[in-house]
């Protein structure tokens, strides 16, 4: 099982690859441009999918290096020693997945042709992003910090998908390995423009670019001379496409990772119904217009837009998993794993949709250039399922990591009531079998709640904003404070959902309620719980399944 390491840094979007899909660990990435967004932030997401991982959050303080530094690289996925790279002269204070200057990266593995792992490189993609957020101020500097160092040190993982932003910029690169016996990736990079949006989830989506479009393209100088020099390209330079190369679709790519991309892009843009057949893998693995990069929304999104977005289950399209025996009684947008599975020989499977019970931890990144950095970077950051959590934010100034997300409370096989991944997972585990039922609780309090943390964002920033300007450690100090306590009023208030839940539906019944109380009986007992049964519909499938064998015989 791979991404077990106790870090959002330890990103769980490496693939358990067969025959080129993502089977069980695969991730989903959001990109925003600061003029597709409401209030003019850069915005990218990330939701770490990972069966087994502990999600937590890692602080790398600011540090200056010795000369002849070094640091030790231990793959993020397997916790394996891979090997020492000099350290850097300067590296800055990173929490989570930003760093002190607004620089934000997240990923999505795509695996790609399986020939082009490297077993000898030092650098997985794990310590890639810790590297470039330790290294590099603005996004175009992380991308060349990043690429020469697995230039220089060979890259040791799968094809990798990052969204690498700026309060700017915001770019997706798309690295891969060039096998046994050669250092180095192939890569490109293209940035999003301001007024669209991005996604990627698992599969390679970078197509055709420009490499003479220096403003909005980086690339590796062999891109398309190793492509050709391996077999995977012939034809003319400007008909080169990255993806079809180094990452050729399968059902698996189409259906549990681009129909991802698809939701997200048919959410917030006209015209998406014309690539249903393409994402679904039913025209055949090659066949149909592949999507766009990146595409224009209808309007512009807010953060909390964003949030939702990152919850989506299919609601609503074709791919709604809501609408058939599998949801059962209580209609959960859930399946249990593995994504495919087997009857009588042939192979059927789950829909993979972007909210997902194996989510790790997730973030929301917003970055905004008209503050301070330490005002303007927010990592809105959740432990489990994003549906199933409230995002807390965590400036990117913060120097105290919250104890409830950190990695001193527990770990993967330790539970503890001071952690937020497994108080929240013990709400989400509690919500999931009867999910219609319990889950617009879980919804009320999760809303109720971010709604008040974003509600308050502009009073908090104005306070840090006065105090930055009469000390500077004096605004970051509040800024700090203010993340932990928004952290542990969460975990508090989860903590109340969970006992509030197994109060109410004790059983399998409902106890009834009055203005927020329960109802008790003139004798200060609680009252009759209701006894609702299974859902009406629910009721409909077991008779048309068991006919007469439950029929109370007529007197």
């Amino acid at each position: 099982m791979k991404a077990r390491l106790l870090t959002t840094l330890a990103v769980a979007g490496a693939a358990l690859v067969l025959g080129g899909t993502p089977e069980a660990d695969a991730c989903t990435s959001l990109i925003v441009g600061k003029k597709a967004s409401a209030d003019g932030s850069v915005i990218i997401t990330y939701n770490a999918d990972s069966y087994g991982m502990f999600g937590t959050l890692r602080r790398f303080p600011a540090a200056k290096h010795p000369k002849g530094a070094k640091r030790r690289i231990i793959d993020g996925d397997t916790n394996r020693y891979l090997g020492e790279i000099d350290e850097a002269p300067e590296t800055y204070s990173v929490i989570g997945n930003i760093n002190e200057h607004q620089l934000a990266i997240g990923e999505t593995t795509f695996g790609g042709r399986h020939e082009l792992a490297d077993p000898e490189g030092v650098i997985d993609y794990v310590s890639l992003m810790s590297l470039g957020l330790q290294r590099a101020k603005t996004a175009r500097e992380a991308i060349k910090v990043m690429t020469s160092l697995v230039a220089e040190y060979g890259y040791a993982s799968e094809g990798e998908s990052f969204s690498i932003a700026d309060p700017d910029e915001a770019w997706i690169m798309e690295m891969i390995g060039k096998g046994p016996g050669r250092k180095g990736a192939v890569w490109v990079a293209v940035r999003i423009p301001d007024d669209c949006i991005a996604a990627h989830a698992n599969q390679s989506r970078i197509r055709r670019f420009d490499p003479k479009d220096k403003a909005n393209v980086m690339c590796s100088d062999d891109v398309i001379s190793f492509a050709r020099e391996k077999g995977y390209f012939q034809g003319k330079d400007s008909e080169f496409d990255f993806a079809a190369a180094y990452s050729p679709n399968d059902f698996g790519m189409l259906r549990y990772c681009e129909a991802r991309v698809w939701s997200i892009y048919n959410r917030w843009t006209d015209g998406m119904e014309k690539y249903v057949d393409y994402v679904s893998g039913t025209a055949g693995q090659q066949a149909g217009e592949p999507m766009p990069l990146y595409v224009k929304p209808r309007t512009q999104l807010s953060v909390h837009d964003v949030m939702t977005t990152m919850r989506d289950h299919y609601e609503g399209t074709p791919f709604d998993p809501r609408k058939d025996v599998g949801a059962g009684p209580y209609c959960a947008p859930y399946r249990p794993t593995p994504l495919s599975w087997s009857v009588d020989g042939k192979e059927y499977f789950n829909e993979r949709p972007i909210s997902t019970q194996q989510t790790a931890f997730t973030f929301v990144a917003q970055m905004r250039s008209w503050l301070p950095d330490a005002v303007g970077g927010v990592l809105w950051f959740g432990n489990d399922d994003p549906n199933m959590v409230a995002y807390t934010p965590v400036y990117c100034c913060a120097t105290t990591v919250p104890p409830c997300y950190s990695d001193t409370v527990a770990d993967g096989v330790t539970f503890s009531w001071e952690s937020a991944f497994w108080v929240c997972n013990w709400v989400a585990n509690m919500t999931y079998p009867r999910y219609s039922v319990l889950f617009p609780d879980v919804e009320a309090t999760r809303d109720r709640l971010e709604n008040e943390f974003l509600t308050r964002q502009a009073s908090v920033e104005a306070e840090a904003v006065k105090r930055l300007k009469a000390s500077d450690a004096d605004g970051k100090a509040f800024l700090d404070r203010y993340t932990g306590e928004t952290a542990a009023r969460m975990l508090k208030e989860w903590r109340k959902l969970g006992e509030y839940l197994i109060v109410k539906h004790n059983d399998q019944t409902v106890k009834p309620e009055k203005n927020g109380r329960f109802t008790l009986t003139k004798y200060g007992l609680g009252a009759t719980p209701e006894r609702p049964g299974y859902p009406e519909e629910y009721r409909r499938v077991i008779v048309k399944e068991t006919g007469d064998k439950y029929l109370v015989p007529k007197p």
